[in-house]
């Protein structure tokens, strides 16, 4: 028995072997459609497969912390810090940017597509009562959306406001069913079939600026994650061919992500 868990340890170990990385992703970057691009030159360059949880931020930190996934992508800078300050994170790496935009109805009864910040953009739908669709769960783009309401002299109250708790698509979904405004990474905007009356009215402001990290999960807080293969994937994700597969992915003629990585910040 010794000698057969010996072999079978050898043959996992060996090189060429396949193995499976469980990577937590946020559904904005599922929903984009980069990862069907990503996933099979990530197996056809490493040999590895990635295998996505897709999942809020919070969640995906989550499971980081509870060593379910090897190693995450999300989009909530503060919540990624903390994660990585605790000590269930090697460290932060950026690898690519894309921004958020405020969506509406073409009416747009607001006059949202005449403000000047996105904070102004919140505070007219707020004015007009008009329906605001949140994804009101523990995401990125949640907690993007309470710092924007923060920075408004107004609060997101009545029956004007519609927290769903679901992912960015269901989200986007029940905001085209109720003709209402929604706050979305532009990625996910532009991959989403069903947008009816539904158009970009807001954009550009640096406050809507949506940075995409990698963090593998620390192995000092759990010894079985597959460190090894969150570091291989970590390095093909800076890469210059994931480079030119990120900035490349279009929709419409439309780039959706910027390729930005750094050094990691040990």
């Amino acid at each position: 028995m010794i000698r057969l868990l010996a072999l079978i340890l050898m043959i996992w170990a060996s090189p060429g072997v396949a193995q499976t990385l469980r990577l937590a992703v946020t559904t904005s970057f599922q929903n984009s459609g980069l990862s069907d691009v990503l996933l099979p030159a990530i197996a056809e360059d490493t040999g590895i497969t990635v295998q996505l949880l897709v999942v809020g931020s919070g969640q995906a930190l989550r499971l980081g912390k509870a060593g379910d996934v090897d190693a995450i992508l999300v989009h909530s800078r503060a919540a990624e810090e903390a994660f990585v300050a605790a000590g269930f994170g090697t460290y932060r790496r950026e690898i690519m940017y894309n921004d958020f935009v405020i969506i509406g109805p073409a009416s747009d009864q607001a006059g949202v597509a005449q403000a000047e910040t996105a904070a102004d953009a919140l505070v007219a739908i707020a004015e007009a009562g008009a329906p605001f669709v949140s994804r009101g769960d523990d995401s990125g783009t949640y907690n993007k959306e309470r710092a924007l309401w923060a920075a408004s002299p107004v609060r997101p109250e009545g029956a004007w406001y519609r927290p769903v708790g679901a992912g960015m698509g269901a989200a986007l979904n029940t905001a085209s069913a109720m003709d209402a405004y929604i706050l979305a990474d532009r990625a996910s905007w532009l991959n989403f079939g069903n947008k009816r009356d539904l158009t970009l009215l807001f954009a550009g402001d640096p406050a809507l600026f949506n940075q995409y990290a990698y963090i593998p999960v620390s192995p000092a807080q759990h010894a079985f994650v597959k460190h090894e293969a969150a570091l291989a994937v970590e390095d093909w994700l800076t890469s210059e061919r994931a480079a030119a597969l990120i900035n490349g992915y279009q929709i419409a003629g439309e780039q959706l992500f910027t390729f930005n990585a750094t050094s990691p910040a040990e």
